[in-house]
This record gives structure tokens, C-alpha cells and sequence, in this order.
């Protein structure tokens, strides 16, 4: 879901234009809690992360949890996790602008290039911005819109089935420290809690939607970030 990468067929660069499922209803947000110091972290020094199970909550996390999102489908579990990146409005960073697309509250007039964006109904079920400050949208035992029409071996509708993280950034912008540790805690916290999962389940939006979507880009350094991962199991 991520802006300015170059990406067809939506209306906003990379974002993925996944709107509201045919058949089932929006999920109700509930009441938005804000710690903006909550999720941050040097590079090397993310804490430990908790997901309350019942919930699908992290603990101790900023949380501004969105409409657009529904139940998966019955028997389905969490078995893969999608990184995206994101920018807005495109290749711009910082700014609220995240926050209200995902919570629905985007108003047409409210930047000049965000008239599109304001039609979107997406979601992802995180976001980690340049500072490693995580924020929550949707809970990880339900379906967030994020990743569109999509694909992973040989299954299509991946938001079903997968966990939608994005990092605030373009394809051309290097990720920073913080976002690779709050990354890796978050996805460490998520194998912890879903069995389903697997770190050889984990896949860029470019991954599970080539051609149309190409974050989270080159300069995500897939290496880097499993080592890490790796390092704190």
C-alpha cells in the first residue's frame, strides 16, 4: 500500500484500492486510544511486544482502530504476513494523513492530492512510521482490506488470510533502524500468538500482487530485517 512507487491500476500510487468486500459488513471502530510515545525505540533496543490473544490488541500500543475492515471467512486463521510501505500523500512523509485514510475520516478537500484517496475504504492491521512508532488499525484476528487483488502460491484473495503491516515510506527512501526493530518485535509478537504463522510465510506486497504493486521496495533489505528477526527469537 505503499505511494509514489510507480505502481497501475488504483487510484492512489500504491494504495491498494481494496474496498469493502461484497457481502459482508464494515467492522465497528472502537474507541481510539492515543499514546504517540508508545512503539518508539532506538535501533537495537525495541522491547518486547505483547498481542492480547482474545482481542487481537497489542498491549501498551497506540491504537486508532478503523471501520474498514470484516470478519474473516469461517475456519480461516492468519497464515501470512504482508509487508507494505506507504507514503501520504505520495513521497511525503509525516502527517496525519494515514491516520484518517485508514479511519475513514479522509475528506475529499482535505489536501489537494488526496481527492482520490478520500474515496478508498483500506485498511492494514499496522503501521510503523520512521521512528518505529507502531500503530494499530485493525485487530490481527480480523480481515484487513490491504492487500487488493492478490496472490501467494497459487491462493488468491490474501486478505483472508494474511496480516497486513505497513512501513511508512517509498520504494526509493531507505528504511530506517527504529522501523526495522519495531518490525521485527511486532512480527516476533505475531508468530508468538498464531501458530498459523511461519517466517517462511512472510512476503512484500510486490510478492503477492507483481506487476500492479512493487512495495515495499528495493530499498527494503530483506536480509537485514530477517536477521534480526531471527536474533531476538
Amino acid at each position: 500500500m505503499t505511494e509514489s512507487s510507480g505502481t497501475t491500476n488504483s487510484p492512489g500510487a500504491n494504495c491498494n484500492g481494496d474496498s469493502r468486500p461484497e457481502g459482508r459488513g464494515a467492522g465497528t471502530a472502537p474507541s481510539i486510544g492515543n499514546d504517540p510515545r508508545a512503539g518508539g525505540g532506538q535501533a537495537g533496543s525495541r522491547p518486547s511486544l505483547h498481542i492480547e490473544p482474545a482481542t487481537g490488541l497489542l498491549t501498551g500500543t497506540r491504537q486508532v482502530l478503523s471501520p474498514h475492515f470484516d470478519a474473516r471467512p469461517k475456519d480461516v486463521a492468519p497464515d501470512l504476513i504482508v509487508v507494505h510501505g506507504i507514503t501520504l500523500p505520495p513521497g511525503e512523509l509525516g502527517g496525519p494523513w494515514i491516520d484518517r485514510l485508514f479511519a475513514g475520516d479522509l475528506r475529499p478537500d482535505s489536501h489537494p492530492a488526496l481527492r482520490e484517496h478520500a474515496k478508498l475504504r483500506v485498511s492494514a492491521h499496522a503501521v510503523i512510521r520512521r521512528d518505529g512508532t507502531i500503530t494499530q488499525y485493525v485487530p490481527f484476528g480480523m480481515r484487513a482490506w490491504h492487500a487488493g487483488q492478490s496472490e501467494y502460491q497459487g491462493r488468491s484473495g490474501c486478505n483472508d488470510f494474511s496480516i497486513g503491516i505497513e512501513l511508512e515510506g517509498t520504494d526509493v527512501i531507505p528504511y530506517t533502524d527504529p522501523q526495522y526493530d519495531s518490525l521485527a518485535a511486532l512480527v516476533r509478537a505475531l508468530l508468538a500468538t498464531y501458530p498459523t504463522l511461519s517466517p517462511a510465510r512472510i512476503a512484500g506486497h510486490s510478492d503477492v500482487a507483481p506487476g500492479r504493486k512493487t512495495d515495499p521496495g528495493p530499498v527494503f533489505d530483506w536480509q537485514r530485517w530477517r536477521k534480526l528477526l531471527d536474533a531476538g527469537r
